[in-house]
């Protein structure tokens, strides 16, 4: 008999099914009881014998397809059953991060506003979607996933027990501009010293230093070309396509970079995800993604100039690190010293905040990437 009770962190009694290889090789190493079992996605047409002979109490299926009669008997025999949702334009039962590709799937040949990515954000903004029982739903359903997906990934040899570095900043920030080159510069040197890059997932700042990330592992001399090619179009407006085409054009040219994250969200929608963020976790709940992109920072944040979407993550984080023991305290980097003391001064509010608590030693302003590396102990 098969002992199921190992998990990726769930309870003891769960066990994620995400594959027919995996549903597979359990049948066929003798498992006789599906209690625990979290089916995700599969076509099981073909296993009608082996669901008929396995106890399926307490299992659940996730938007499973079944042969004809099979899903009703499994039911009756206890188990748990939710529904593939029709007219959905994405998996809400899906178990994996999406790739830049699957989120711009035919753009080489189509517009961007045929690709996935703009699908799903046109089905979130028709009117009353939001109301609606079986999309707020498919849209909770969704955001659990890509939550367990972003726990397994954080776990995984891709990070092989390095730190993840938040880098926050503006979505304004222009291809061939000073202040992409510094979020891109950043990007790499952070990937160069051992941690794992993520961002916003969007435009900008966030774009440079995904690129940043993703090219660290390539000479600075053959990169250069490619950037100045990327630079010819320099933000996804008036084109999104023209813009991610470009940068699928590196991609392409640079294959199996350096991993990074992306944690974007549907919420601002019209913010396209950048192509240089290997793994993006894509939201509905923009509460949840700006929650998450802060947990998932254990090696701290590096705040590049921004305006009201930064102020806030700066806040937020910080008032995680107020309340925190020492040791759960994360280092805040802001970066640029006349933009966050005089044009948005956030950095006396900080110091304000910070002074006489475990966080005091950890916030930091700074004027370059090199020296918030180097406050970081990079």
């Amino acid at each position: 008999m098969v002992d199921l009770t190992a998990s990726r962190g769930h309870s003891p009694r769960t066990l994620e099914v995400e594959s027919l290889d995996s549903f597979d090789r359990l049948v066929g190493a003798g498992a006789v009881a599906m209690h625990g079992w979290h089916a995700q996605s599969l076509d099981l047409r073909g296993r009608q014998a082996a669901l008929d002979t396995l106890d399926v109490e307490g299992a659940i299926f996730l938007g499973c397809t079944f042969d004809p009669g099979v899903e009703d008997r499994i039911r009756r025999r206890g188990a748990l059953i939710f529904p593939r949702l029709e007219g959905v334009p994405f998996d809400p039962y899906r178990a994996r991060l999406y790739t830049p590709q699957e989120l711009y799937t035919g753009l080489e040949s189509s517009p961007y506003e045929e690709l996935p990515d703009a699908l799903v954000y046109q089905w979130s903004i028709q009117p009353g979607q939001r109301h609606r029982l079986e999309s707020t739903l498919a849209s909770a359903l969704h955001d659990h996933a890509i939550g367990d997906a972003l726990e397994e990934f954080l776990r995984s040899d891709v990070l092989a027990g390095r730190t993840v570095v938040g880098v926050m900043g503006g979505h304004a920030a222009q291809r061939g501009s000073e202040g992409f080159g510094q979020a891109a510069g950043l990007g790499r040197l952070l990937a160069l010293s051992g941690r794992v890059v993520a961002t916003g997932g969007g435009p900008g700042a966030m774009e440079a230093a995904n690129l940043g990330a993703y090219l660290s592992g390539f000479p600075e001399s053959e990169v250069e070309p490619a950037l100045a090619g990327l630079g010819s179009v320099p933000g996804f407006r008036p084109s999104v396509s023209a813009w991610a085409r470009a940068a699928a054009a590196v991609v392409e040219r640079f294959p199996d970079g350096t991993p990074s994250l992306g944690i974007p969200t549907w919420f601002y929608g019209h913010e396209p995800p950048n192509y240089f963020a290997t793994h993006i976790a894509k939201y509905f709940a923009n509460a949840v993604r700006e929650a998450i992109l802060l947990e998932v920072c254990d090696g701290g944040i590096i705040f590049l100039p921004g305006a009201a979407g930064t102020v806030q993550e700066i806040f937020q984080d910080a008032c995680e690190n107020y309340y925190s023991a020492r040791e759960a305290v994360t280092p805040m980097v802001l970066v640029g010293k006349r933009h966050w003391e005089e044009e948005y001064p956030a950095w006396p509010i900080l110091q304000k905040l910070a002074a006489g608590r475990a966080m005091e030693d950890r916030i930091f302003l700074v004027d370059s990437v090199e020296e918030a590396l180097a406050v970081m102990g990079g």
